[in-house]
């Protein structure tokens, strides 16, 4: 029987999801849930499964590039997880990206930019949404691309220093890039997500 103080049908669109047990297993930096819930097979029988989320809230990733150029703006910092499974260095390759933070996702964009790589973008452009781990993780990311030139360089970027970000900022022709996917020398999903997608459009229509 689901605990009286749990609602049975927290959220919605599956009427099929019965909510028995909702428990947190910690809350320290993002949330992290134990749920026992009832839902009803294709096959007609019900069953009760157990899962853990982890709820970091959703995100933005940001493409930057230069069509003039052929090139695209990366960043590299240090990733502890990449790390501690198998990364030698845990130096990784990525787009641009942060946490919405309480921002609309076109506000956290722009924030992300100007902190990360000191670019202050001018034109972005929404290209789809996704869930990049939806086994375990809640969050899901929205996707922009924006050109930048080099009248849009405020800063050196670089992070915030009092969160321990320490970022180096890459711009690399779109060619390499997806060369780096191949070679294994990028490996982040978000990155090799809208560098596929500016491969198959092109930068000049993007």
């Amino acid at each position: 029987m689901p605990s009286p103080n749990v609602d049975p049908r927290p959220y919605v669109g599956n009427d099929e999801i019965r909510i028995i047990e909702e428990r947190v297993l910690a809350h320290d930096w993002y949330l992290l849930r134990k749920t026992t819930f009832e839902h009803r097979r294709r096959d007609g029988r019900l069953q009760v499964v157990s899962r853990e989320t982890y709820d970091r809230g959703n995100g933005v990733a940001l493409l930057l590039f230069n069509a003039a150029r052929g090139t695209v703006i990366l960043i590299r910092q240090f990733r502890f997880p990449c790390y501690v499974n198998g990364l030698p260095d845990g130096m990784l390759i990525e787009a641009c990206a942060g946490q919405l933070d309480g921002n609309d996702p076109l506000a956290a964009m722009r924030r992300e930019a100007i902190e990360e790589t000191g670019y202050d973008v001018q034109a972005p452009r929404k290209v789809f949404e996704a869930y990049m781990s939806p086994g375990s993780i809640t969050e899901k990311l929205h996707f922009f691309v924006a050109a930048v030139d080099d009248a849009d360089r405020r800063t050196g970027g670089g992070g915030d220093a009092h969160e321990g970000e320490d970022i180096e900022v890459l711009e690399l022709r779109l060619d390499d890039a997806m060369a780096m996917i191949a070679s294994g020398a990028i490996q982040d999903g978000k990155t090799i997500m809208l560098l596929q997608h500016a491969a198959m459009t092109g930068l000049d229509r993007l």
